[in-house]
C-alpha cells in the first residue's frame, strides 16, 4: 500500500493505526522513518550485523516505510531498499509513506535501473491512497506559536 499526501494531512497517522489493526489481528509489525532505517542499516554493515538485521525485517508480516523520499538514496540506500523489497516480494506487505508523487521517486532512487526494479516490485500489486486537505496540525493550531 502506498499513502501519498501533503505534510500534515493524516499519512503516518493512518500508516500507524493500520500497522496497529495489524498488531490486533496477530501480524509482526515493524514501523521505520525510512532515513533513520537506512542509517542504522548503512552502520550495520560496518559492523557486521547487517544480515541479521535484514532477516529481522523479512520476518516481519508488514514493515512500514515512513517519510520515504525526504532524502535522496545514494547507492547504497538504493541497494538496501532494493535487498528490503526483494525479500518481501509476494511474502509480506510493504506501507510505504511519502509526499512525493510516485512519479518523483525515480528521482529520490536515482539510478533508472535500480529505480525501474524498485517500482515494478512496489506499484504495480500495491493500493495506492492519496490524502487531501488541508493540515490537521494547522486545523488544530499545533504550529501556532
Amino acid at each position: 500500500m502506498l499513502i501519498k499526501g501533503i505534510a500534515g494531512v493524516g499519512k503516518s497517522y493512518l500508516g500507524t493505526a493500520t500497522g496497529y489493526q495489524a498488531c490486533t489481528h496477530g501480524f509482526k509489525v515493524s514501523y521505520f522513518n525510512t532515513s533513520k532505517l537506512f542509517a542504522k542499516l548503512k552502520m550495520a554493515k560496518v559492523d557486521g550485523s547487517y544480515p541479521r538485521k535484514l532477516a529481522k525485517i523479512e520476518r516481519q508480516d508488514v514493515i512500514i516505510l515512513d517519510d520515504f523520499g525526504l532524502q535522496a538514496l545514494d547507492s547504497h540506500n538504493r541497494i538496501t531498499l532494493l535487498e528490503i523489497i526483494e525479500d518481501r516480494h509476494n511474502k509480506g506487505y510493504i506501507l510505504v509513506i511519502s509526499q512525493i508523487p510516485v512519479q518523483g521517486w525515480y528521482d529520490i532512487i536515482g539510478e533508472k535501473t535500480i529505480a525501474d526494479a524498485i517500482l515494478d516490485r512496489l506499484i504495480h500489486q500495491s493500493h495506492r491512497l492519496e490524502l487531501h486537505g488541508e493540515s490537521m496540525k494547522k486545523k488544530r493550531g499545533i504550529n501556532k506559536g
